[in-house]
């Protein structure tokens, strides 16, 4: 079973945008929502035109891969999607990684989307909305509890579901899909 529409999501840090990257490898259109979203300087993209950017990415292409939260974008994206990937690797995981790559960020200046980079302060700040590291540890549980219920509710009973709790399974998954038979679903 092979899936060609795939809405990636997990908290932050468990590897989203790395799995979409590699979906991309095997011949997927990849949008990442946060790219979408955050606007230069850190200007959030209204609703409604995000909406229109991301319905036109759907549009276009047959075969995709989104990664990202935003529920308020969920029926737009879930209802024509075949497949999800919940990323759920443990909490400790994924805040190191967190840090590990926040830390990368600012030593190199990586720019995440539109110009924008971290900031030392932010990323040290213990406030989640200024700090992606706090952002993770505080949003872990709920993200767990949201997607464990979303699994098993009746509006999306038309998706499969991959729940991968870790970075050796996820290397598993993509090293049996080819780009001739898309992502190779064995749930």
């Amino acid at each position: 079973m092979t899936a060609d529409r795939i809405c990636v999501v997990g908290c932050s840090g468990a590897g989203k945008s790395t799995f979409g990257r590699r979906c991309a490898a095997l011949g997927y259109a990849f949008l990442e929502l946060d790219g979408v979203f955050h606007q230069a300087g850190w200007r959030k993209l209204p609703d409604d035109e995000a909406r229109a950017r991301i319905g036109a990415f759907l549009d276009a292409h047959d075969r995709w891969v989104v990664d990202g939260n935003y529920a308020r974008f969920r029926d737009l994206l879930w209802t024509r999607a075949d497949t999800i990937v919940w990323l759920d690797p443990g909490r400790w995981t994924v805040s190191l990684g967190v840090a590990r790559r926040s830390l990368g960020r600012l030593i190199r200046r990586e720019e995440l989307w539109n110009g924008n980079r971290e900031r030392w302060s932010e990323v040290f700040s213990l406030d989640p909305e200024r700090s992606v590291i706090a952002w993770a540890w505080t949003r872990f549980p709920l993200y767990r509890q949201e997607y464990a219920r979303e699994e098993h509710a009746p509006e999306w009973s038309h998706l499969r579901w991959a729940r991968l709790r870790t970075r050796r399974e996820a290397d598993a998954l993509l090293a049996r899909s080819t780009a001739a038979t898309g992502l190779a679903l064995t749930v």
